[in-house]
């Protein structure tokens, strides 16, 4: 038995209930068998299993009162995965499905998505199984503070720098931040995703979803050719989907589908961005309400975006909503590129179809990468008490995408797997972490 092979059924031993975890380190693990035959020292390091193995995994509860009086208690986590490359750096999720496999799971992703950037970030995730949804701004507050007043002991600008994610945007970093230094008594960029008046890097939140649109279009460049005149599905109506749709838009793409966990929309004028930010970020409705509005939009409830004819399709929403059967009906219907906005929103096997397909297929830990760059650029204002315009961030993103791209395309071509660029992303993380570990000795 390979070594690769030995251990992964050390994790799917060790770990058997944790499916999304097993999952992400099967397809990096695979991917990595061209590099780890040719460097025994790797074997001979132990390093796959140390990279495998979190450095630390906190789990705590977090009490909290709701405006009836009433005490809840919810169940969170902090798993700082791998420091070798910097400060452990990772998203907060709050909804309902989070546990400890899916949170290891983002935060192995996470460890060669920062290493992509190369920016210097190590990996880390958090989380908990509360769900903001319906909750008042009050009973919010309550719940983060409750959550900060724990996760304060373990995290700090230069140890553990945290960040948004589902559940988990600009009201939330909020409330945690004011907890965090009202504990702490001092004054550091310890969370990114801040609000402009307090730390905050311009195009933060823009940030995934443009990042996922510019890896495309580098893609696109380098075959000569462009998103004008492209039908794009896009899953999913949180900031990735937006800025994502938005962009997508502004390079003459014609975006026709946005979700929800209801349902759907197709609309085959193209999204109206004005209509749908005020129905999901300022109104927190039902994407239903969407179509009620804007004349022409079809409704449906449940999953279907993937059934839309495409010639892109950016999954946005969330962890395995793309299936072995919907990456038939794409590839059916003649879509030529996927582009994972979310974490690992393609199942295993629909990745494998896609790219035996022949479509291009971007995985997130490269095309989705833009938040996290842009959140490293907000450490680096923080440090230096800077503040840059929109544009120069934007510039850096920009840059950081294309590079990121082609570190992956050119690993992939070096170790003979020419256009696979889930296969060259994992081997460029990769070789930056495996070097670091390597200097930095047993640990």
């Amino acid at each position: 038995m390979s070594y690769v092979d030995r251990v992964i059924d050390e994790v799917k031993a060790k770990n058997a209930h944790e499916p999304e975890f097993i999952q992400a380190v099967t397809e990096v693990l695979t991917s990595l068998k061209p590099v780890i035959d040719a460097n025994p020292q790797y074997e001979k390091a132990a390093l796959l299993e140390r990279i495998v193995e979190p450095e630390r995994a906190i789990i705590f509860r977090v009490p909290w009162v709701d405006d009836t009086g009433v005490v809840h208690v919810n169940r969170a986590f902090r798993v700082q995965f791998n420091s070798c490359l910097g400060p452990y750096k990772g998203g907060i999720r709050l909804h309902p499905s989070v546990n400890l496999g899916i949170i290891k799971f983002l935060g192995f992703e996470q460890t060669f998505k920062n290493s992509l950037t190369t920016l210097p970030m190590g990996g880390g995730k958090g989380g908990s199984d509360f769900d903001p949804k319906g909750k008042s701004d009050n009973e919010i507050m309550r719940f983060c503070q409750s959550f900060m007043t724990e996760l304060c002991k373990h995290i700090g600008a230069d140890t553990d720098v945290p960040a948004g994610d589902i559940g988990t945007g600009a009201r939330e970093i909020g409330y945690m931040f004011g907890q965090y230094k009202r504990i702490r008594n001092v004054w550091e960029g310890v969370l990114t995703g801040k609000g402009l008046s307090y730390g905050g890097s311009l195009a933060r939140t823009e940030a995934t979803g443009y990042g996922l649109v510019y890896f495309v279009q580098e893609h696109l460049t380098c075959h000569n050719d462009s998103f004008a005149g492209k039908t794009v599905v896009v899953s999913g109506s949180g900031n990735v989907a937006t800025y994502a749709v938005q962009k997508a838009q502004q390079l003459g793409a014609t975006v026709v589908t946005m979700s929800d966990s209801s349902g759907w929309v197709y609309d085959p004028n193209g999204i109206n961005l004005a209509v749908m930010k005020q129905v999901k970020e300022v109104e927190r409705a039902r994407i239903s309400e969407y179509a009620a509005r804007v004349e022409g939009v079809k409704y449906f409830a449940g999953r279907g975006v993937w059934s839309i004819p495409c010639d892109i399709a950016m999954p946005c929403a969330t962890q395995n909503e793309l299936f072995i059967d919907d990456a038939r009906q794409l590839v059916a219907n003649g879509c030529k590129i996927v582009a994972e906005g979310a974490n690992m929103p393609t199942t295993l096997e629909a990745t494998e179809y896609l790219i035996e397909s022949g479509l291009v297929f971007c995985p997130g830990k490269a095309s989705n990468a833009g938040g996290v760059a842009t959140s490293g650029l907000e450490m680096s204002q923080n440090s230096g008490r800077l503040s840059w315009s929109f544009e120069e961030v934007e510039e850096k993103l920009k840059g950081i995408m294309k590079n990121i791209y082609h570190a992956a395309d050119d690993a992939a071509k070096l170790y003979g797997f020419e256009g696979n660029l889930v296969v060259g992303a994992n081997i460029a993380g990769f070789k930056k972490l495996a070097d670091a570990m390597l200097a930095q000795g047993i640990v």
